[in-house]
């Protein structure tokens, strides 16, 4: 089973949304059925960037790295260098 680190975009809401799960697909319609308290405002959310890992660990790693940087502009860059 492969994890994913993702970011998530509203055009709606003009936001991204970091997570990390073992399918995106699932994650993306509970997002968009308003089943996340941080994602609910907003039921256009689409799959902006991913990258997999073979461990949950490091995926949630990644994840906690980029909220960390609390960056648009990183999110922006990583979004152009994909």
């Amino acid at each position: 089973m492969l994890y994913a680190c993702y970011i998530l975009y509203s055009e709606k809401l003009d936001r991204y949304y970091v997570g990390h799960t073992d399918s995106i697909d699932d994650r993306l319609k509970e997002h968009n059925e308003g089943k996340s308290k941080y994602t609910s405002k907003a039921t256009d959310w689409v799959v902006a960037y991913s990258e997999q890992y073979e461990h949950r660990e490091v995926a949630r790693s990644r994840e906690f790295e980029i909220k960390r940087k609390k960056s648009r502009k990183y999110i922006t860059w990583l979004l152009a260098n994909k």
